[in-house]
């Protein structure tokens, strides 16, 4: 009896003892296969945080601005792109469009993709005091069944482009009616002869006299166009030299001084002698000229043009032309140097000229490394100031 109860206590702690170590074996590998699936969540939260990263630096790479939204319409990534274009400067996932942006275009543009998948090329503008327009191009994505699950949408600034196509359409409405008018004149005039005008000798003389002028024009507008097109695209090498500016004023001065006389105008040379630039002279006496001429032009008659200049620092040479006309309003100061643009459009076409002469003067400068400005008051005249090197300074020939 005896026997039996120690052999049957003998097998009980024997089983404690077994189901002790038992139970510790599977408390360690319960254990370890619990830190082995913490070390695999970290793992895939690593991997995911590693690929969220890596999206997110090639979201930041791109020129174009990226925003995606989750199924529900609110922002989830935004690029720097992105923030440059919006000028954002806060976090905005989380928000709508409308929260975030106000812009109900763009808020149909989300609307669409419910319908349309794929949405290209749609322009925005964007509200404010300056002009912007932006290319939207959307695409829906879409879950295995075919469910709208997000949206990506990639933005493009397309504000230069639209300045540069308004720049373009402007130029050949101008061109086209700078050539227009001359052209209908000669031909008016040729129609005329052919009718029998050519046969009354002082008739016929005087309009030769002017199918002349205006053939003048339309080969001034001409060379002035093909000008500005060297300037702009780089085509023009320039020969830069030492130039005396003060004997480069008397030059341009004495060019001048027939069309001066017309309107009884004196032109003052007050360029202190030995002001020595670094320039083209050829077209540095471009310049001159077409400053001059223009406050001939504009300023009064049996009035003055005065012309100076003199070192503002070291490899600086400051020039102006000053003028005692009726002066230039102060919202026309900015666009003077456009091409064809005309303070008084009426007056101008009087006095003649392409339109292109500032803007010559402006291209020419800048190829100098200068700059070009304007002062003026209305009933005070008008003050065109320019900037060259002096002779020391080297200038880099512009790449054509």
């Amino acid at each position: 009896m005896w026997l039996l109860l120690i052999l049957a206590l003998a097998a009980i702690v024997a089983l404690n003892f077994w189901w002790a170590r038992r139970l510790s074996t599977l408390e360690s590998a319960l254990d370890a296969q619990t830190r082995t699936l913490e070390d695999l969540k970290h793992e895939h939260e690593q991997v995911t945080l590693q690929k969220q990263a890596e999206q997110q630096a090639l979201f930041n790479s791109m020129t174009e601005g990226v925003l995606v939204l989750d199924a529900h319409g609110r922002i989830q990534l935004v690029n720097q792109s992105l923030q440059r274009l919006f000028r954002l400067n806060k976090d905005v996932r989380g928000q709508t469009i409308m929260e975030v942006f106000r812009l109900p275009d763009l808020a149909e543009v989300i609307r669409r993709l419910q319908k349309e998948r794929v949405i290209s090329g749609f322009e925005l503008e964007l509200p404010g005091m300056e002009e912007r327009w932006l290319q939207v191009n959307a695409a829906a994505v879409l879950d295995r069944e075919g469910a709208q699950r997000g949206v990506i949408l990639v933005f493009h600034e397309l504000t230069r482009l639209r300045q540069l196509e308004n720049t373009r359409q402007e130029f050949v409405a101008n061109v086209s009616h700078e050539l227009r008018t001359p052209l209908s004149l000669i031909k008016g005039f040729v129609e005329t002869l052919l009718e029998g005008a050519k046969n009354d000798p002082e008739l016929s003389t005087r309009f030769l006299n002017t199918i002349e002028k205006h053939t003048d024009r339309l080969t001034f507008l001409i060379e002035d166009l093909l000008t500005i097109s060297r300037l702009e695209s780089g085509g023009t090498v320039m020969n830069f030299q030492q130039v005396d500016l003060g004997e480069a004023v008397a030059r341009a001065v004495d060019d001048l001084q027939s069309r001066a006389r017309e309107k009884e105008v004196t032109i003052e040379n007050s360029v202190p002698p030995g002001l020595v630039a670094r320039a083209d002279a050829e077209r540095l006496h471009q310049v001159l000229c077409n400053l001059i001429e223009n406050a001939i032009k504009y300023g009064r008659a049996q009035g003055r043009v005065a012309v100076g200049a003199r070192a503002v620092a070291p490899d600086k040479i400051e020039g102006w032309i000053d003028d005692d006309g009726p002066g230039i309003p102060p919202e026309a100061r900015e666009r003077v140097f456009e091409r064809f643009y005309r303070v008084d459009r009426a007056r101008s076409r009087d006095t003649g000229g392409t339109g292109l002469g500032l803007s010559i003067v402006k291209h020419i400068i800048q190829a100098h490394g200068g700059e070009v400005w304007v002062k003026s008051e209305l009933g005070a005249g008008a003050t065109f100031f320019f900037t060259l090197p002096t002779a020391e300074k080297p200038i880099d020939q512009p790449q054509p």
